[in-house]
Formats: C-alpha cells, structure tokens, sequence
C-alpha cells in the first residue's frame, strides 16, 4: 500500500498535528504552577476547548474520499535506528482526533467541583492523557507510536489511583498498568522484528539501515510466516488494551475503582481496534487475511458474553464496561471483514463509542453525585425527580443500542452488512447480541428510571443544573446528527478504507525496488 503524504506545511501551513499534541502539554505545565485551584481549572477549560476548535479545523481542512496521509511531519529523531517524528492522518485517524479533544472537554467540565483535592494535579493529568492520546492517533513510525502508548500509562496510573473513589482504586491502578505492559512486550518484539526485516531486505545505498516507518513497511517486502508472527505479536496487545475476551477484565476494575473522568477515555476511545487497523492488518496482510475468521469469531464471542454478562449487572458502571467490551467484539467483527463497509462500519462503531459510552458514563457520574451509587438498589422511579437526566439518558442509550436516528445505528449497520458477506454464521449470532444490547439497557432504565420510587430519599434529588445539561445535551445532538446524516463521515474514511482492503486483496510482496505490487491471489 503505497500512500502518498501532503505536508502540514503545504496543506494549513503550520505544523498542525504537533500543536495539537503539544498544545496540552504546555497547558499541563503552566497549570502546574498556577497558585490557585479555580484559576487552574478555568485554564484547563480553556486549553481543551483551545484544542477542540484546532481539531475541528483539522478535520474541516481535511480532503475527503481520499487515501493520502494528509498534514505530515517528518524530522529525523534517533538516526542511529532509523526512528522519525512521522505523524500525520488519514481517513482512518483523522476523527479521532477531534474526538478526544471533545472527550477531554466532557471530563474537565464533569470534574469542575468534584477534586476535593489535588485539582491542578488532576488537570494536569486529564490534559496530558489527551496529549498521549492524540499523539498514538497521529504517530506514523512504530518507534514514536510505541513512546506514546507508554506514556498514555502514567496519567491514567495516576487518574485511577489518586483520584479514584473506590477501596480498591490503588490496586485496580496497578492491575491496569500491568496488564497494560504486558501487552506492550509482545508489541515490542513485533516492532524490532519489523525493523530487522527492513535491513535485512533494504535496497542498499543510501537507504538507512532500519526503519520504523509506517509508509516505508507497507512496501517492504515480508515473508508469510513473518507476517503471522508479528500479527499475533500485534493483537496480543491490541487484544489486550480493547480490551478483547478473556484479557478484559481489568475493564470493570478501573470504571469501578478509578474517577469517571478516566472511564470517559478508556470506554471512549477504542484504541485497541484502532491498532488493528492502522498497524496490525495493513503490514501483515496476507496473516490478516489468513486468519480474519479467527479475530471475527473472537469478536463475536467478546459481544455475546460482555452482552449475556451485562445483562445480570446491577451495578451501572461495571454494566458500561461490559457494553464497551461488546463494542469493542462488534468493531473488530467488522474490522476483519476486510471489507470497505465493514472497516467504515468499524470505524462508525468506534465513533459511537466516543459519544454514547462516554455520554452515559457522564450521566452515571451524575447519578452518582447524587445518589452517592451506582448500584441498582439506590435507583428506582428517578424521572419523577429527574426528568432531564432520564430523558438524556434514554436518548444517549438509544444510541449504545443501534436505533435508527442516531450514530449506533450507522456503524452497526455496515458491520452486520460486511460480515453477512464474508462471515455469515458469525454475523448471525452478532445479531442476537445486538438483542441481548438492548435487552440489557432497556431492563436497567425500567428498573431505574420507571416504576415505584425505592427511596424516601429520592424525593430530595435535583434534576440536572445548567451546565450538566447542556453537556448531556451537546452530546445527544452530536449523537442524532452523525445518525441522521453520517454522509461527511462516511466521505472521510471512504478513501483509506478502500485502500486498506486492495492492500490486503494485493498483498504486502513488491519487487526489489519497492515500485509495484506482485499480486497473490
């Protein structure tokens, strides 16, 4: 898959992805010293809506139907291996960009009053998850990539431990950063074994010695069974972070545990399909190919049990992380189709996350700053008392269940649609996972919302304050616009999604000097 780049510098005329990624950071660091706690949090705000209205020009500059790597930067960083600052995007990571600044957003307005201690700590950690993030959405050379995803651990460490309100924050911290790393060395391995191909095939002169290059791999001759090593090397981690069954389980740990400012990223944001995407399928092609049945089949599996499982939940946060892993299943069933629909579908899917996981877990922390639970038995008859919050809360839900109208429906759509074409048995019992989705979130809302109030203490409640609900608000609008009119989207991943299946219908085999493909079929 050759990809062709157009420079930041010739395209928006500034180096656009790195003020992005370091834009939170400096932010990070003048609020550090900041004296007081309010005017900390003010300019926390102002840094990640500062972020979020450059995203919004990053994608509104963007050409759409296109495969081409757009906005790129190139500076030589460790010559000795061949390693770059490369970043850029494509149709595949462009939205996630504005997406997690939209995320960070949601988390510094949630978390306003409630860092009873430690505040400008917390917005310094908040602020520089969001750097970390961004930077594995642009990153285009493995090495820098890699940088990133480590460093996403130490805020998120931080976040659950210091700031969780459960007992067992500390320990769900640790379990979270462990599991974590060890799904990084895999990676690791995969990404040196990479490097060494490259030597090993290298046209000579003054080709360098390694490279970590993404766009360098991708027409760098590699054998079928090195594929499949550093494809399984790969999805171990990427399995690992979704997170996938059985490697889920630190999941419901840290929604539990940790603050819900952390939970909006980590069910938020699917990194974990996004490295299928963007690193394991495209330089192992022929391994994805071979053993897509194998990723779909575990995908399927991932959304019937986190669905059968969500179902008997009465805690609301443990019943989001399961929704997130069956998400995380339905992703990936469409991300191995290998299929246009299907990766857009993926994609959309991973989009809805952003926005209905991250929406609901919002509205549960609400819930919770009231209720002081999030536990089944402290709800009951709420919209007598909270009107508002129920109705957002049924139309956020509408979408984590794939109505009609709104942006669940799209990406699960194009998934089913994909896997009836290439995996039909399985996207079958997709579909009655679909079912047991909202039978799940139906069966809670009566339980909670509807029916008899279970406590005097309801009565005492207040409904949503101005600022809550208009954030609930600005995401059940985003949520029925990219339902209502998914075209713009859909145009913006059309051309890399139509790239990355002629890349694995052609194969990864080019000749000696890397100018034309060999097809295998």
């Amino acid at each position: 898959m050759r990809l062709q780049e157009t420079f930041a510098s010739d395209q928006i005329g500034f180096p656009v992805l790195t003020v992005l990624i370091l834009l939170p950071l400096l932010g990070a660091a003048v609020i550090a010293f900041m004296p007081d706690r309010r005017l900390a949090r003010t300019a926390a705000l102002v840094v990640a809506l500062a972020e979020l209205a450059l995203a919004v020009v990053l994608v509104l500059a963007f050409t759409p139907g296109v495969s081409d790597v757009q906005f790129a930067e190139r500076v030589s960083w460790i010559e000795t291996v061949g390693a770059q600052y490369h970043v850029g995007v494509d149709g595949i990571s462009v939205l996630f960009i504005p997406l997690t600044a939209f995320i960070a957003v949601l988390v510094i307005l949630f978390s306003w009053n409630s860092p009873r201690f430690l505040a400008k700590p917390y917005f310094v950690a908040v602020l520089a998850m969001e750097a970390t993030t961004i930077g594995i959405f642009a990153s285009l050379d493995l090495v820098l990539f890699f940088v990133f995803w480590e460093l996403m651990l130490v805020p998120s460490y931080f976040l659950i431990k210091l700031w969780g309100g459960g007992p067992q924050r500390q320990q769900a911290g640790q379990n979270y950063v462990m599991y974590m790393l060890v799904g990084s060395a895999p990676m690791l391995i995969g990404i040196v074994l990479l490097g060494a191909n490259y030597s090993d095939v290298r046209a000579g002169g003054d080709a360098p010695r390694f490279s970590f290059d993404l766009l360098t791999l991708l027409v760098t001759p590699i054998s079928t069974e090195l594929q499949t090593l550093v494809f399984f090397l790969f999805a171990f981690a990427f399995a690992v972070k979704g997170p996938l069954v059985p490697f889920h389980t630190w999941m419901p740990t840290a929604l539990v545990e940790g603050p819900i400012g952390i939970g909006m990223f980590l069910v938020g944001l699917k990194l974990g399909v996004y490295g299928f995407l963007r690193f394991a399928i495209p330089l192992a092609p022929d391994a994805a190919e071979q053993w897509s049945w194998l990723l779909a089949a575990l995908g399927v599996l991932a959304v019937i049990y986190a669905a059968l499982i969500a179902i008997v939940q009465r805690n609301l946060r443990r019943l989001l992380a399961f929704a997130g892993t069956s998400h995380v299943g339905l992703a990936l069933l469409g991300a191995f189709s290998l299929d246009v629909q299907g990766i857009q579908g993926a994609l959309f899917v991973m989009i809805n996350a952003g926005l209905g996981a991250t929406g609901l877990l919002l509205l549960t922390g609400f819930l919770h700053a009231r209720t002081g639970s999030s536990d089944l038995s402290r709800y009951g008859g709420l919209v007598r008392r909270l009107p508002l919050l129920t109705t957002f809360f049924f139309i956020i839900g509408l979408a984590a269940i794939g109505l009609p109208g709104t942006s669940g429906f799209v990406g699960e759509f194009l998934v089913l649609l994909a896997a009836f074409r290439t995996h039909w048995v399985l996207a079958a019992a997709a579909v009655l996972a679909v079912v047991l989705s909202a039978a799940y979130f139906l069966s809670f809302y009566e339980r909670a919302f509807l029916g008899p109030e279970v406590r005097p203490s309801a009565r005492t409640l207040h409904d949503l304050g101005a600022r809550e609900a208009a954030m609930a608000a600005v995401v059940s609008a985003v949520i029925l616009w990219a339902g209502l009119f998914p075209g713009p989207l859909l145009d913006i991943t059309r051309g890399s999604a139509e790239a990355l299946t002629e890349h694995v219908e052609r194969g990864a085999l080019v000749d000696g000097a890397g100018d034309r493909y060999h097809a295998r079929r």
